[in-house]
């Protein structure tokens, strides 16, 4: 299959989804209702949110620079800072894009080898799954009977109920990986003389010399207080976004970790930004604070929309510095 035609599949493929999400977050609110809170909402507590989310991408930036600079390379704060966000806005176009996005950028910006970058992104996101894991057994001790409740009901029970009602599926799929391992063994030898195989090779290798940075990183102290930063700045944005619209105004700060951990498990999910996801596992986990669904639509909306919104700006800022301001920024 041509490759274009393969991504426009894949495009459509995760902005259907992405749609129906939406579609059915959306289905029974009043739109009329949604727009006028969103223009009703206190924008002071949204730019709030938005500084924390600033701060968090600077912080990320320095951090990832602390993990390229074992390999041998220092790369400029704005530059990494710049291709950072160019990443984010990439992840709105095509899920899971962003992560090579920002490698190529920057390997352009800086003269650095893309698959060592690749490495030292898979770094990052081992540890921000430590730090989401950490989180979650966090909110989910601190009030076992509130949060455990939307974790058994809404995530648990539904994983086991699908699971028991796929015996046969999982055993089939489970069947095709075996025989495809086995045929890989069969026909190693031809599978080592092929370009592709080659490839996956190399980039193998990059991805080995880039987990090496963490142990041969120099500033882990560094390391260690910027990704506490981070993660402290995303609770942050989802706290005082709660002060943005009344129904949610009298939320707990550990409420606020309580919907990052849940909206962080959405903006996994394999559709573009997160879009239709999000809103819908945020509207239902603040339903279990006797918040309605369209509250929580309206919160989710304005919490979404508004990063979404000034990522696109740092984008195209970030764009022009990098590409039309013909220098580069030290």
């Amino acid at each position: 299959m041509n490759q274009n035609l393969k991504k426009t599949i894949q495009f459509f493929i995760f902005l259907i989804l992405g749609i129906t999400l939406l579609y059915f977050a959306f289905k029974d609110i009043n739109l009329e209702k949604l727009l006028d809170a969103i223009f009703n909402a206190d924008y002071f507590w949204i730019s709030i949110s938005l500084v924390c989310a600033l701060t968090a991408l600077i912080s990320r930036a320095a951090r990832w620079n602390i993990l390229i600079e074992p390999l041998g390379y220092k790369p400029a704060l704005l530059n990494s800072l710049y291709s950072l966000i160019l990443g984010y806005v990439a992840n709105m176009a095509f899920p899971r894009i962003g992560e090579v996005t920002r490698c190529g950028v920057l390997g352009k910006a800086e003269k650095i080898p893309v698959d060592s970058l690749i490495g030292t992104v898979i770094v990052e996101r081992v540890i921000d799954f430590i730090c989401l894991l950490i989180l979650t057994i966090v909110v989910f001790f601190s009030k076992i009977t509130f949060f455990g409740n939307f974790f058994i009901t809404q995530v648990f029970n539904p994983l086991i109920q699908k699971i028991q009602n796929s015996t046969f599926f999982i055993f089939a799929i489970l069947s095709v990986c075996v025989f495809i391992m086995f045929l890989a063994y069969l026909f190693r030898k031809k599978l080592f003389q092929k370009k592709l195989f080659q490839k996956v090779i190399s980039l193998i290798k990059g991805l080995i010399e880039g987990l090496k940075s963490v142990f041969k990183m120099k500033n882990r102290l560094g390391f260690l207080i910027h990704t506490i930063i981070i993660w402290s700045m995303y609770f942050l944005m989802s706290y005082f976004m709660f002060f943005s619209i009344n129904a949610t105004s009298d939320l707990l700060p550990i409420d606020g970790l309580f919907i990052l951990v849940v909206g962080g498990i959405g903006m996994t999910a394999p559709v573009q930004g997160g879009f239709g996801a999000f809103h819908w596992i945020v509207s239902l986990a603040l339903m279990l604070y006797g918040i309605s669904q369209e509250d929580g639509l309206i919160y989710a909306t304005i919490s979404h929309e508004s990063q979404a919104l000034f990522m696109l700006i740092l984008g195209a800022i970030s764009f022009f510095m990098l590409f039309l301001g013909k220098r580069k920024l030290k």
